[in-house]
């Protein structure tokens, strides 16, 4: 008896114990949640600097940029740290990042550009040196945020950056340049200038992370990154009326689960200029589970997905170039969709090379135009004018296309006695709106922009056009049109090694499946009933 009473005595001091400890547990997560509104929770070690600590008001009118630069500099000064951004409008110039400091937008918080008449920017930097690329790629100083030279940087957080006054066009930096006419030195001098115009800048910096900000609105670029190692680019979503991001002469990038729109421009652009005073290659690049678009802008943040069809507009898409001294090597993007816009364009025309690149799994739907460009061309924008453009090792896989342009829905071109090399595409499925009629032989780039649009015009072929090209290969290609096309599916010329398999064309009345120039040597066709190998 006694014995069963110690047993029950000890099994409700267990419960009791249990239920304190229940209890504490409780009364500590919600202790921790009381802090947590007090301080935010940031995955970081060190002391938090709030800005408002260091005289930023928030309410929108007020320019907070220089609290925002001491709350930086004081964690600088400290060997780095978090800089906390609050709920609340930081209206804000130029803002200075530094190395070892984590720029935190929190939940509510907007950095708003200033309006360029408070003159809040900082002045352009110097430039030595001959230029080749226009203003907006010269000038990083002159940004709402900017850094450069800088190592361990972190922005991130669910806040959002809102351009405002920032401009998406500066002619004034481009005359700065001589853009317009960079064959011939620009011998003349302009004193600095205050026009901001990009919402983040960065310059040679190393081991930078931007991470789940929303930015709106980005002027020229809402995101320049430029001789960047070791990059990274989550979840960020960008809705803009100019480029998106700029991705130029950076090493060792990784971009994903993104969301940009940029009816405008480009989505997110790789680069490789001469900005930095050297042909350096844009290598080791990974673009995965993005979102590219051309809806009008503000249009996919507030998810109404607005078309805009109009002159230049819905551009919007993955594009390698134009500035392209430097030249691209080993990269890969991989899950990606293209809605409304321009398809995927890959462009060597300044002299570099562009090689090692393989794309798999793309989704697209409702091109304005093409829905695959891949060119080289001689504009040549570098010290060396007589080096030749060159693309190799391309593999392109996995893709569809639902209601591309009557433009030409593939386009492949190299340069007459330059051709690209080992160029394969498996496995798609092309669906243009039709309408096309017949066409002569397109003409040559050359030293035209590489817009097919209008350099090139449509092509004689409503489905792949290739031409130039030594080692292409074709692969299971489904090809189709929404109303009759008076164009065969396939046109080559100049093709040096070309092998067909498995490509299923739909025709409309009396036009030949496929027309071979006399210059395409080394054909095979496999498993391709339609396709005949008579010559033009």
């Amino acid at each position: 008896m006694i014995r069963k009473f110690l047993m029950r005595l000890t099994f409700v001091s267990a419960v009791e114990k249990c239920r304190f400890s229940i209890l504490f547990i409780v009364g500590s997560i919600m202790a921790s949640g009381f802090i947590a509104n007090a301080q935010p929770k940031l995955e970081t070690i060190g002391v938090v600097y709030n800005i408002r600590d260091f005289g930023a008001i928030g309410d929108g009118s007020h320019l907070d940029s220089e609290s925002v630069n001491r709350a930086i500099q004081a964690a600088t000064g400290a060997g780095g740290g978090t800089v906390w951004v609050p709920a609340g409008t930081y209206l804000c110039g130029s803002i200075h990042l530094a190395s070892n400091i984590h720029l935190y937008l929190d939940s509510g918080a907007v950095i708003l550009g200033a309006p360029q008449e408070l003159q809040a920017y900082d002045e352009t930097e110097p430039f030595e040196g001959r230029i080749y690329q226009d203003g907006g790629h010269t000038y990083f100083h002159n940004s709402l945020i900017w850094g450069e030279n800088l190592i361990n940087v972190v922005i991130d957080g669910h806040g959002e950056i809102k351009g405002g006054g920032l401009v998406r066009q500066a002619e004034i930096l481009n005359e700065m340049t001589g853009f317009k006419h960079w064959e011939t030195p620009n011998t003349q001098t302009y004193p600095p200038v205050r026009i901001g115009n990009k919402a983040i800048a960065l310059k040679r910096c190393r081991n930078i992370l931007i991470r789940d900000i929303t930015i709106f609105h980005g002027g020229h670029f809402g995101l320049l990154a430029t001789g960047c190692d070791h990059l990274t680019v989550d979840n960020v979503s960008i809705d803009t009326n100019r480029d998106g991001m700029d991705i130029d002469a950076c090493r060792d990038t990784f971009i994903s689960n993104c969301r940009v729109n940029s009816p405008s421009d480009d989505g997110i652009c790789i680069k490789s200029s001469y900005a930095l005073g050297e042909m350096r290659l844009t290598e080791n690049l990974t673009i995965v589970n993005c979102q590219v678009s051309g809806y009008l802008e503000g249009t996919m943040l507030d998810a109404t997905y607005q078309p805009k069809l109009t002159g230049k507009e819905a551009n919007g898409r993955i594009k390698f170039g134009t500035e392209s001294t430097g030249g691209f090597r080993n990269c890969t993007i991989s899950n990606c969709t293209f809605r409304q816009c321009n398809g995927l364009a890959l462009e060597e025309v300044d002299g570099g090379l562009m090689e090692n690149i393989t794309i798999n799994n793309l989704t697209m739907l409702d091109m304005r135009d093409y829905g695959i460009y891949i060119t080289t061309g001689s504009r040549n924008r570098s010290p060396d004018s007589s080096c030749r453009s060159r693309a190799r090792n391309i593999l392109i896989s996995n893709v569809i296309m639902d209601n591309a342009g009557k433009l030409g829905g593939i386009q492949i071109y190299g340069q007459p006695g330059h051709p690209l090399e080992g160029v394969r595409l498996e496995n798609i499925q092309l669906i243009t709106s039709g309408g096309g009629e017949g066409t002569g032989e397109p003409k040559e780039l050359g030293k035209k922009y590489p817009e097919p649009s209008w350099s090139i015009g449509p092509v004689p072929a409503y489905g792949i056009y290739a031409r130039h090209v030594k080692g292409l290969e074709l692969a299971n290609i489904h090809l189709g049109f929404q109303t009759d096309d008076a164009r065969p599916a396939l046109v080559f010329a100049d093709i040096q090694g070309l092998e067909l398999e498995n490509i299923k064309p739909q025709l409309s009345t009396d036009v030949p499946a496929a027309l071979f120039a006399d210059d395409v040597r080394d054909l095979v066709i496999r498993d391709s009933p339609k396709l005949k190998t008579g010559k033009k």
